[in-house]
């Protein structure tokens, strides 16, 4: 039979476009405390709501309430806040310095950073990190060396990577921060493939990974998801949901239909959604998920709901595609000033304080960058020589190989 009206196809839009108007009134904001914390054995279909609810735990007074409050004390607080501001400052030194061509390329962070440093916290050092671009705030909060992340982004004589990387795409097996991908939801099926190889070998160590939520529509999602499941592995999968895939809203990966969380309830996975901006929302939830997968319960699928307030990258304009001043707008405010802000709150802060701290964290980067420079930059001093290009990649070079490197002249 003929269809009685035309068909149509429906192209997501986003909210607002340059030059409108920001709007952000399709995002409900509960109130903080509102959502129940379950014991880590529930079954998930008990708890099939939290994947569409937004699990917070700092209220508008910045205080911290509801049964997900972590309760830490001031100290960690205080930590986690050193952690982010320091990731911010180093997004902001090698912005600079790709903008003054010392670098080819560079991705921040900025308004996320309290995914890397609140999830980094939450987790043991010992367990397998699988990050994208974005989660630098792992690797600084481990404590690892701003020289060597910045050595890599220069490709040096002191990267450890010798220039086969693209810049930000750190690995260190050492502070357990598995080689970034440009390939995005490996991250999944690796990590996934990984906790497998933990369980099966009666290790103690989980793994987690990272994608962003355009992400969730490439085939590693799934089949990471159906083997997680299946073998319940020790495995937390972060989706973060910066609002953005590049330069395509998030409506354009399924997120105008239902929640990215939700897409977990199809394979029996507890999905829960929080908000990425609080600290210890963040903390709390990673803490539940890596409790869940020590305890041998399975994977979670946790929906970091966050914002993108930066670029995508170096070579993005995101005027181009959204309104100039969309990140003042967003209404889950920006992480650093809400962990700041609470610290203030409860007395163990003071906008004095803060201040020595960021002119601390500045400092700190403002050295690094200065040792790293020494090495080397993309356009000064010297380079790995060619004939290193396939050194480390095979146990014993094919004699094809060998070859190449001799008719290059190495």
């Amino acid at each position: 039979m003929k269809n009685a009206v035309p068909l149509r196809l429906h192209v997501p839009e986003p909210p607002a476009r340059p030059g409108q108007e920001a709007d952000f009134s399709w995002v409900k904001v509960p109130p903080a405390g509102t959502v129940t914390r379950p014991d880590i054995a529930v079954d998930p279909y008990e708890i099939r709501r939290h994947a569409y609810e937004l699990i917070r735990v700092l209220d508008d007074n910045a205080a911290a309430v509801g049964p997900w409050d972590p309760r830490l004390d001031a100290e960690t607080v205080r930590r986690g806040l050193r952690a982010m501001m320091l990731t911010r400052a180093y997004d902001e030194r090698m912005f600079r310095a790709q903008r003054q061509g010392k670098t080819s390329f560079y991705m921040r962070c900025t308004g996320e950073e309290a995914v890397g440093v609140g999830q980094a916290m939450a987790l043991d050092d010992r367990d397998m990190t699988f990050p994208t671009y974005r989660q630098q705030g792992l690797l600084i909060t481990r404590g690892w060396s701003l020289v060597d992340m910045m050595n890599q982004v220069f490709s040096n004589t002191r990267d450890r990577l010798k220039g086969r990387q693209m810049p930000i795409m750190y690995s260190s097996k050492e502070a357990g921060f598995f080689s970034i991908s440009g390939n995005l939801a490996t991250q999944f099926s690796q990590a996934v493939g990984w906790a497998m190889a933990s369980a099966i070998k009666g290790d103690d160590r989980i793994a987690a990974g990272w994608i962003g939520e355009g992400a969730t529509a490439e085939g590693d999602f799934h089949h990471a998801l159906t083997f997680a499941s299946v073998y319940r592995a020790p495995v937390i999968l972060n989706i973060v949901n910066n609002q953005y895939a590049i330069s395509s809203f998030q409506g354009i990966a399924g997120g105008e239909r239902t929640t990215f969380a939700a897409r977990g309830l199809g394979y029996g996975l507890p999905s829960l959604r929080v908000d990425g901006n609080d600290f210890l929302a963040v903390y709390a939830v990673t803490r539940w998920a890596a409790d869940r997968a020590r305890a041998n319960l399975g994977s979670t699928l946790i929906e970091l709901f966050t914002y993108r307030a930066a670029a995508h990258s170096t070579s993005d304009d995101p005027s181009k595609y959204r309104p100039a001043d969309e990140a003042r707008h967003w209404p889950l405010g920006d992480p650093i000033e809400r962990l700041r802000a609470h610290l203030v709150a409860r007395g163990e802060w003071s906008d004095e304080r803060h201040g020595q701290l960021a002119a601390e964290v500045d400092g700190e980067v403002r050295d690094a960058l200065r040792e790293a420079e020494s090495y080397g930059t993309l356009g000064t001093g010297e380079h790995h020589s060619p004939a290193t290009m396939f050194d480390d990649v095979f146990k014993e070079m094919p004699w094809h190989l060998r070859r190449q490197r001799q008719e290059l002249g190495y």
